[in-house]
């Protein structure tokens, strides 16, 4: 880019010389003077046009320009030349109206989103084998009475209701070895000996066809006291499957509950059951039993027939749903599930209330004993499970397997086969009536439910929604979005730069192209002395300026 220098050169004279040399001086001066000022005229021109040029680069694109170029529909219908008419008018008032239910209606799919909605899914999924639950059954009577001596009636009459001067009015068994053994009653040990043994109440089993027997069975504790898992998993024992759906596929088992062993009623506590039969429960081989609670009932004198059909349940974790993917800290349980912490948290309530555990509690404090049940434990419970929702929260887990069921029964046994079944059990026909009962569990069909729970809003579709109601009534896109954005970008930097940022530098650019020349550097070419050296009326080119024209004589300019 050429540099220019301005040059400004003053003196201070009195009037023109008179004759000829003061003519010549006044009619240069004359000259130099219109040339001053024609070229000041220029530069000032130069520096408008430079001004306007800088100026229009700055501008952002008129408001009129860009409605006209913009994609969102009916901005080039309000903001036109001319200003605002009355076919304007109204364009203004359909856009306003379109651009307000436009933001209506997100706000409602925005609210909807927020509102974390779900579905649940239901799904039959048809398969060729299917692993077979775990099936826990307990008999309602705890203790047999042909086990219960009268130490062990001492022992036990906290729980049973039964003050120690009053005649039990039943024969009892003779003290057994534990009694004179100096150790004192535990009643682990107590319902392990005394409890209804499964050899003795198994009848027949037979699993898909082939027999099974006791050792098929796992030894459980619960509230009832000693029951029996048949499927457990445990003890390195594969879990079966089957193959088939229907009766003759699954479990089918024969019992003898053995009521004439069941102890009188002295009392009502706890402990205390009017019942006669079986409670059964089939769970997973990975939560334990939760019998007392989740069990049901089965009758003697009936065959009962569970048709089973296998649940899978998925849930949501917060905030679409409440379950929780948790992993089991415990020192009892392996895998998480709502028996499991129900379980772990009763324990840890009652060692910590009561110093002991019930008989189907896990861990390694001492068992409480029958005054500690009656005194502490049944009523520590109780209050856990009516009126404490805060000490156990057990979270409903993300993935769960249950079992639905479908029962149904017919009597058992009929005239006709009554006779025969005394006379194969050894029993009257009376107590095969009584006492023995049928249960059938199998897989109605081959195939299991899938219950899931699926996000009913996501964010694509609220992205979806907010898109086609924007080109509904806006007729716009996410690029208009942008076309906007970068236009308030321009119309911004501009008022910043309208505030001085951009002023300052076009003077510190402008300041930069011109050099000045003082009188000191013109007094350094010493023209004076080369003039009174030379012959007057001598001529020089005039180059010792930059951009200064001819002036004449040497002396007419200088001198």
């Amino acid at each position: 880019m050429p540099i220019q220098i301005f040059c400004s050169v003053s003196f201070s004279s009195g009037k023109e010389a008179p004759g000829p040399l003061g003519d010549v001086w006044g009619r240069h001066q004359r000259q130099q003077r219109d040339n001053s000022e024609s070229e000041e005229e220029e530069e000032e021109k130069e520096k408008e046009a430079a001004r306007k040029e800088a100026r229009e680069g700055d501008l952002p694109m008129d408001l009129v320009a860009f409605a006209n170029s913009c994609t969102l529909h009916g901005a080039s219908h309000v903001f036109v030349e001319g200003g605002l008419g009355p076919r304007q008018a109204l364009w203004a008032v359909a856009f306003v109206l379109a651009l307000g239910t436009f933001l209506c209606q997100v706000g409602d799919r925005v609210a909807y989103y927020l509102s974390y909605p779900h579905v649940t899914l239901l799904d039959e999924v048809a398969t060729t084998e299917l692993a077979f639950p775990a099936v826990t059954l307990c008999n309602t009577n705890a203790v047999r009475l042909s086990q219960l001596s009268y130490p062990d009636l001492l022992y036990l009459a906290p729980m049973l209701g039964l003050d120690e001067s009053d005649d039990p009015g039943v024969p009892l068994a003779p003290p057994g070895p534990e009694a004179f053994s100096g150790e004192p009653f535990n009643l682990h040990r107590f319902y392990n000996r005394s409890c209804h043994r499964l050899e003795d109440m198994l009848l027949y089993c037979s699993y898909r066809g082939g027999p099974c027997g006791p050792h098929n069975f796992s030894v459980v504790f619960t509230r009832y006291g000693k029951c029996y898992t048949f499927n457990s998993g445990r003890d390195g024992r594969p879990r079966l499957k089957t193959m088939k759906g229907g009766t003759g596929n699954g479990l089918e088992i024969m019992l003898d509950i053995q009521q004439d062993e069941y102890l009188p009623v002295w009392g009502e506590t706890d402990e205390t059951s009017f019942e006669a039969g079986i409670k059964v429960q089939i769970h997973s081989q990975d939560e334990p039993p939760f019998i007392d609670q989740l069990g049901f009932g089965v009758a003697p004198g009936f065959q009962t027939f569970v048709a089973c059909q296998e649940q899978r349940l998925i849930y949501l974790p917060p905030p679409w749903g409440t379950c929780k993917a948790v992993t089991m800290d415990s020192d009892f349980f392996d895998s998480y599930s709502i028996t499991a912490c129900r379980i772990d948290c009763e324990t840890r309530y009652l060692v910590e209330n009561c110093n002991c555990r019930m008989v189907h509690m896990p861990g390694d404090a001492p068992y409480c004993t029958p005054e500690q049940y009656k005194e502490c434990a049944d009523p520590a419970l109780d209050f856990l499970v009516e009126k404490d929702q805060e000490y156990c929260v057990c979270e409903m887990p993300c993935n769960l397997t249950r079992y639905g069921k479908e029962l149904s029964m017919v009597k058992i046994p009929s005239k006709a086969s009554a006779k025969y079944l005394a006379k194969k059990f050894n029993k009257s026909e009376q107590y095969i009536g009584e006492n023995i009962l049928v249960l059938d569990i199998f897989f109605e069909v081959l195939n299991y439910e899938t219950i899931e729970q699926k996000k009913a809003y996501e964010i694509a579709g609220l992205l979806g929604d907010i898109g086609g109601q924007m080109g509904l009534f806006i007729g716009a896109s996410i690029l208009t979005v942008l076309e906007l954005f970068d236009y308030a970008y321009e119309v911004i930097k501009h008022k910043l730069c309208r505030r001085g940022k951009c002023q300052k530098e076009a003077k510190r650019s402008s300041a930069d192209k011109g050099v000045a020349l003082s009188l000191d550097d013109v007094k350094r070419h010493n023209p004076c002395e080369s003039l009174r050296g030379h012959p007057a009326g001598m001529t020089y080119a005039a180059n010792i300026l930059p951009h200064h024209p001819a002036r004449g004589t040497f002396e007419d300019f200088t001198c």
